[in-house]
Order: structure tokens, then C-alpha cells, then sequence
């Protein structure tokens, strides 16, 4: 009769190292996600300057092309929180970007939650139609357009990141909420600063830095030199 083999020497064929590299991985994953994490808070400034910066150049537009971006906002919120979640249409989208983008595969994966892919298409769309037609329903309806498309991509992109499994400190969902957030606001702050002479892209992006660094300053100055 053949021997049976003992648990000691199952255990002696597994490879020595894999239990400590495996250690090591989890540790250098822990790591990075800590540096995430502390990259995302450093966003944080620039979440809140640049929410505030946009609202004051928007605010200097026609209210009424303020109030059709708006509705198309809450357009987009309504129904999403009370009729339908439209994931499909959010979920083509990116399938899209990942075609575009096929040719260079470090994009593959982030450009469908970095770029705001209807956004962007109906802004082409919009200046390819407004040299054809020059009535003001084009600039209205395109405004709502845009209200609704960047809360589309806004919102699913924060599910989509807040629905990851194993995310330490939630790192990857602060770090990649804001930055997306962030730059989502400059691409709709460049598009409008186009389209609306009222609107400074220069003044936005000035106004959000220096706010940004005078919160940085005022919290270093809080842990460091407090006073007394």
C-alpha cells in the first residue's frame, strides 16, 4: 500500500517565500493607499476653492442661461433619486472612451472616469451647430445638456469608485472622487469661459489656487505654529 502523505510534508511543498511575499504585498498595497489617502485630503482644498471660484464667474452669465444649466442639474438628480437610475447610458459611455482610447492602454482604465464623454461631445456638437443656427434655443438647450451630462458623469463615477471592494481608508474613493471632481470642473469651466464672455477661465483658475493655498496656510499654520 502506498504511504499517505503527511500534512507536514503538504505544507513543506508549498514555496517558502510565497507566505512572505504575499505579506509584502499587502503591506506596499497598504502603503500606497495611505499615500492616496493623504494625497486625496491635500484635494480637498481644491474641491472647496474651486466649487467656490466656479460659482462666482458662473454667476456673472445671463441668469436665465444659469437657471437652464441648473434645471438640467436637477433634472438629472430627480431622476436618478426618484424614476431611474440611468447606469446604461453611463456604462455606454465609457465603453466608448475605452474604444478611443484602445491605442493607448494606460488610459483604458481611468479615462472613463476621468473624461465626462457626453460632455465633451455635445460641446463639439454645440459649436458644429451654433455655425448653422443662430437661434438662442441652441445655447439654452445645450446649456441644460451640459447641466445634466457633467451630474451624469459626476455622480455615476462616485458610485462607481465608492462600490470598490478592499479600499483601505477608502483611499482610492477620496483620491479619486476629488480628483475627478476637479478636473471636471476645469473641463466645464474651459467649455463655458468659450461659449460666455462674462465667464474668465484665467480669473476661475487664479481664484482657485490662491484659495486653495491660503487653506493650506492657514492649517499649517494651525498644527505648527499655533498660537499662543
Amino acid at each position: 500500500m502506498d504511504k499517505k502523505a503527511s500534512p507536514n510534508k503538504e505544507n513543506d511543498s508549498k514555496p517558502k517565500g510565497a507566505g512572505v511575499s504575499s505579506k509584502i504585498s499587502g503591506l506596499s498595497n497598504k502603503a500606497f493607499a495611505i499615500i492616496k489617502f493623504i494625497l486625496g485630503i491635500c484635494f480637498l482644498p481644491f474641491v472647496y476653492s474651486g466649487s467656490v471660484a466656479f460659482l462666482n464667474e458662473f454667476s456673472l452669465i445671463g441668469k436665465s442661461y444659469q437657471n437652464y444649466f441648473w434645471s438640467g442639474v436637477i433634472t438629472l438628480l430627480l431622476i436618478y433619486l426618484f424614476v431611474w437610475e440611468p447606469v446604461i447610458i453611463y456604462a455606454k459611455g465609457q465603453k466608448l472612451l475605452e474604444l478611443i482610447f484602445t491605442f493607448f492602454k494606460p488610459l483604458v482604465k481611468v479615462a472613463p472616469y476621468l473624461l465626462p464623454i457626453y460632455t465633451v461631445v455635445l460641446f463639439i456638437a454645440y459649436e458644429l451647430l451654433s455655425l448653422a443656427v443662430k437661434e438662442p434655443w441652441v445655447l439654452e438647450y445645450s446649456i441644460f445638456l451640459l447641466g445634466l451630462t457633467i451630474s451624469l458623469h459626476i455622480i455615476f463615477s462616485a458610485k462607481s469608485l465608492r462600490l470598490k471592494s478592499d479600499d483601505f481608508l477608502k483611499a482610492n474613493y477620496i483620491f479619486g472622487f476629488s480628483f475627478i471632481y476637479i478636473l471636471n470642473l476645469v473641463l466645464l469651466s474651459f467649455c463655458i469661459n468659450l461659449v460666455f464672455k462674462e465667464f474668465s477661465f484665467v480669473n476661475f483658475a487664479n481664484t482657485t489656487f490662491s484659495q486653495a493655498t491660503n487653506i493650506f496656510y492657514a492649517v499649517l499654520k494651525q498644527l505648527f505654529f499655533p498660537a499662543r
